[in-house]
């Protein structure tokens, strides 16, 4: 089981299913629009900002796909379920030409099986939602305190990786990413990270506990009474330092 209780296998396949959404739907509709492919944590989960001419967000709630336009013909939603959906159907749902050359940085996912089943448990789709809240939560905690010349960028989702993150400046010359993974091939479980640009580490060499700088997994999170705080505090430990 993992720490929220859901079946670790039952989350894991989840996961791999929403990240195939989230770069093979979500993230190709808004590049196809507009060129960009960023995404955002969305309640329920993560989904597009607004694009088009007519105003459309795309996003992950649960289980389900939802589609949520506005415009002159007045506002209007649509939902779909995910669990048992193929790309090709979400494609044709969406929009979204699963032909169309797709780049979202150099570790983009192969779009695969395009009519293969998609496992999507609900509610390992809400545990990952709630890690995404919790990381996003910290990080605009970590963006209130810091200093303005910091320069924080945006907070997104990168779907390439399925991380929510943003970087800034910890000191002169020093930048740094800030952000949390649902898990992947280096951690197989959640884990915040702090990943510097440059290869030092200065102070505590005990933080500095992964190849690219620092991770705290979800179950050693959740094992303080506030884990929200105890993630800003991760966090803001790995500026201080860099800071040093």
């Amino acid at each position: 089981m993992d720490s929220f209780g859901t079946p670790a296998d039952s989350f894991t396949e989840t996961r791999r299913s929403l990240q195939r959404v989230a770069v093979h739907i979500l993230a190709r509709a808004r590049q196809q629009a507009t060129g960009r492919f960023g995404l955002r944590v969305t309640p329920g989960g993560f989904g597009t900002p607004e694009f088009g001419d007519e105003p459309t967000r795309l996003r992950v709630s649960g289980g389900l796909l939802v589609s949520e336009t506005g415009g002159v013909a007045g506002a209007r939603s649509a939902a779909i379920a995910l669990d048992g959906a193929t790309l090709t159907d979400l494609a044709e749902w969406a929009g979204v030409d699963l032909d169309a050359d797709l780049d979202v940085g150099h570790d983009t996912p192969q779009v695969g099986d395009v009519d293969e089943r998609l496992l999507v448990d609900a509610v390992s789709a809400h545990s990952l939602a709630a890690w995404y809240s919790l990381a996003g939560d910290a990080l605009d905690r970590v963006v209130a305190v810091i200093p303005a010349g910091a320069a924080p960028s945006l907070l997104q989702l990168w779907p390439e990786h399925f991380d929510v993150a943003l970087d800034l400046d910890a000191a002169p010359d020093r930048r740094v990413n800030l952000g949390a993974s649902p898990g992947d091939g280096f951690h197989a479980d959640p884990y915040l990270y702090v990943g510097p640009w440059t290869a030092d580490r200065p102070g505590d060499p005990r933080f500095w506990n992964a190849p690219f700088g620092a991770v705290l997994g979800r179950a050693d999170l959740e094992r303080h009474s506030d884990p929200t705080s105890a993630a800003f505090d991760f966090f803001l430990r790995g500026i201080e330092l860099l800071d040093c």
